[in-house]
């Protein structure tokens, strides 16, 4: 693997993390009173929105870095994924707003299109997880804390 492969590597992972780590995790420490509030608006219960913070910023650091650093990286993206579709499903509601209009101002649409991203960053961390072939879902249930030891260098494909 050259250097170009290796920076290739690092800034796909890079890139598929960089909504959380830095920016939603950063987000949330920032004003983590607004967060929690944020949260207990949904959930009604300051205990609990607190606890979906501290939560939503463990898996957003530690599940981000391990996809970055190749350690445990399938299981933590494969936990980033789930938590993309959770979010997507909990917060991303498009078809709860009533306000769905194929043109001009519409909430629902917006709604929609985050939705569909939140679908395809779970995409990309599934790819991550199971890699780009049949093969990686058994080996992902076989070693789920395996890495893919994306920055070995090797002779080759």
């Amino acid at each position: 693997m050259t250097f170009f492969a290796l920076l290739v590597t690092l800034l796909s992972r890079l890139l598929l993390v960089a909504l959380f780590l830095p920016f939603s995790a950063l987000d949330k420490v920032i004003d983590f009173p607004g967060a929690v509030a944020q949260a207990e608006e949904d959930v009604g219960s300051q205990r609990v929105a607190l606890a979906m913070i501290v939560a939503a910023l463990f898996v957003e650091v530690i599940m981000s870095l391990g996809v970055l650093t190749g350690v445990a990286d399938r299981l933590c993206a494969f936990v980033l994924a789930g938590y993309c579709i959770v979010t997507a499903l909990a917060w991303k509601r498009f078809w709860a707003v009533g306000d769905f209009a194929l043109t001009g101002p519409s909430a629902g649409r917006d709604l929609l299109w985050d939705f569909l991203k939140n679908l395809a960053v779970a995409g990309g961390f599934l790819l991550v997880t199971f890699g780009g072939h049949a093969r990686g879902a058994d080996a992902f249930v076989r070693a789920p804390l395996s890495s893919t030891r994306p920055y070995e260098l090797g002779d080759g494909l």
